[in-house]
């Protein structure tokens, strides 16, 4: 992952990250060469149009692997330059928000031996992309059930947003012991006895009541969710904050998804006439 500019990005008033189509160019103009595929779609990008939350499902690792006659971990170390090249992207991009599915509450019946593979890899990833993520303006989160993972992984999560708490570029999260389910529940536990704390009655709950308690509180709801490997599912991922996103499915095993399958999605989400369930005015058909 390499800096995406000179300069520390601002939120605006808002909260809101803006790019021209000048500054998109120059941003990529150090990695992308000129007349390559790469420049090709990022010239077709509107920047005025990018998604302000992705959402990325990272799947296909095991299945990588088998390919190339190795063990599953091994597939989980090679997506970890595609982890990067979402980030370095994203991040170029200005996109505001960034939100990984890293290891879900379903994962722990994966075999031990796995399992711990994967957290090691974690531990190793945060210390090594942390200057980088920093010197990039990232502010690092992650979202899940956190108490529940070992203490030494919960160490350096803690260091990793300790040290990223103040950037005010691109908001990466991390799903890590994470369900959809389970988020929505608890969301909705907290906010009934906030409800019932204050004397209120919990016929009076609303659905800003809920989401004041969700894991992504105060970042926008996911207006593209990407997945790898070609499933036609969202696995317990991000429930509610998915229930107005593009869904963009592409067959490419997470390891093999580079930069140019990133510009490609967003070209996609591009294209999607988003009603939000409402129709566009125009005249009479």
């Amino acid at each position: 992952m390499s800096r995406s500019g000179s300069k520390r990005r601002k939120h605006d008033r808002e909260g809101v990250f803006s790019v021209s189509n000048f500054a998109m160019h120059e941003n990529f103009a150090e990695i992308i060469k000129p007349n390559s595929t790469e420049a090709m779609l990022l010239a077709a990008i509107d920047p005025a149009r990018l998604p302000r939350h992705i959402a990325v499902i990272m799947d296909g690792n095991g299945r990588w692997a088998k390919l190339r006659g190795r063990p599953r971990i091994f597939g989980h170390r090679a997506g970890a330059d595609s982890v990067k090249a979402i980030v370095d992207t994203c991040a170029r991009l200005r996109i505001q928000a960034v939100t990984l599915y890293a290891f879900s509450t379903e994962n722990w019946k994966r075999p031990r031996a796995e399992v711990s593979g994967l957290m090691s890899m974690l531990k190793r990833f945060l210390r090594s992309e942390l200057k980088e993520v920093n010197r990039n303006n990232i502010k690092f989160q992650a979202i899940g059930n956190i108490a529940g993972l070992a203490e030494d992984v919960q160490k350096e999560i803690a260091a990793g947003m300790v040290a990223t708490a103040e950037n005010t570029g691109t908001i990466l999260s991390v799903a890590l012991n994470y369900g959809g389910r389970a988020e929505i529940l608890e969301a909705c536990k907290k906010a009934v006895q906030t409800k019932l704390a204050g004397g209120d009655s919990i016929e009076n709950l609303t659905e800003e009541d809920i989401e004041r308690n969700l894991y992504t509180h105060g970042l926008p709801d996911v207006d593209l969710m990407i997945r790898t490997s070609g499933e036609m599912r969202i696995s317990n991922f991000l429930l509610w904050q998915l229930a107005y996103s593009e869904i963009y499915v592409t067959p490419t095993l997470f390891p093999d998804f580079r930069r140019g399958e990133i510009f490609e999605a967003i070209l996609d989400f591009q294209k999607r006439d988003r009603r939000y369930g409402g129709i566009k005015s125009g005249p009479p058909a």
